[in-house]
């Protein structure tokens, strides 16, 4: 403000009666500029607890038990990885057990709907002792494309106060 000021005056002069006038919108050949004081932002804070590792895709055992044999192949560092296999009218769905948590998972059909999008059914499976969870979607359109949806709700929190994997998801898929 004090620099728009000190240019008002020093183009209409200190006591000539001139005014200096300004467009409240710019028009073609203006050249408008905003100058702005201040500090800069300050430098990010490393965390307490240092920078979190990030997975590639690679094969990884996602299980909570280091002693399971099993390894999914993680695509996404925020998703639990699972396998889908078809099988006759439905999908085999397979991942590994997440933190003692229940789950539900759905097919989610991949055709056009006009209008509102009908709510897929979600299938509940139980927690689970061993090292990888199971289950079998029925009742789905032999050769139709899915993509299945997993939700494991009660997975708890890390140390740091983030929450483990709690939902996964599958590239699309077709029943046999």
């Amino acid at each position: 403000m004090t620099m728009l000021v000190a240019l008002v005056l020093a183009a209409g002069g200190c006591g000539g009666g001139e005014t200096a006038e300004t467009a409240a919108e710019p028009t073609p050949g203006q050249t408008w500029q905003l100058l702005s004081t201040g500090s800069p932002s300050a430098s990010p804070t490393p965390s307490a607890f240092g920078p979190r590792p990030r997975p590639s895709a690679a094969t990884l055992s996602a299980s909570p038990d280091p002693g399971c044999a099993k390894t999914f192949t993680r695509t996404e560092e925020v998703l639990i990885p699972i396998e889908v296999t078809p099988v006759p009218r439905g999908l085999k769905v397979e991942w590994p057990r997440q933190y003692d948590s229940n789950y539900r998972v759905t097919a989610v059909p991949q055709e056009l709907v006009t209008g509102a999008q009908p709510e897929p059914p979600w299938k509940d499976v139980p927690a689970g002792t061993g090292c990888t969870i199971s289950t079998t979607i029925t009742g789905l359109i032999p050769g139709a494309p899915y993509v299945v949806w997993l939700d494991a709700p009660n997975t708890g929190h890390r140390t740091d106060g983030a929450r483990h994997l709690y939902s996964g998801r599958s590239d699309v898929v077709y029943p046999g």
